[in-house]
């Protein structure tokens, strides 16, 4: 697949919760969620788990722009989320990606973190 064609596998599969994995990395490097701290989620499975946390607070997702230059790439997605306290909001996340060996090695995140995690709670 070309790196276009695994974005669009990976975006599908999010919005449906189910299928993306697919085209992820076994050794997948994730940044995002708490920018204070950049060192990386390591591993596919370790990833798994950071979108079964974060699948739990978005209802539905949608790539609203997406650029790819051989294998980067850039995506701006809209998530709706409806957080644990009631609160209901849609919110725009930039998402950096790398391809490599025919799968999606890493995604570098960046969202309003402070106003995510005052709601998540």
């Amino acid at each position: 697949m070309t790196p276009k064609e695994l974005l669009e596998t990976y975006y599908r599969g999010l919005a449906q919760k189910k299928g993306w994995e697919s085209v992820i990395s076994d050794d997948f490097e994730f940044v995002g969620g708490d920018m204070t701290r950049t060192d990386p989620v390591l591993g596919k499975l370790a990833y798994i788990e950071v979108i079964k946390r974060f699948g739990s607070v978005f209802t539905t997702m949608r790539v609203k722009e997406m650029i790819v230059e051989d294998d980067r790439a850039f995506v701006r997605a809209n998530y709706d989320y409806v957080f644990p306290n009631g609160r209901s909001m849609s919110g725009d996340v930039a998402e950096l990606w790398k391809v490599g060996n025919g799968k999606l090695e890493s995604l570098t995140i960046f969202f309003d973190t402070a106003t995510f995690q005052a709601n998540a709670r």
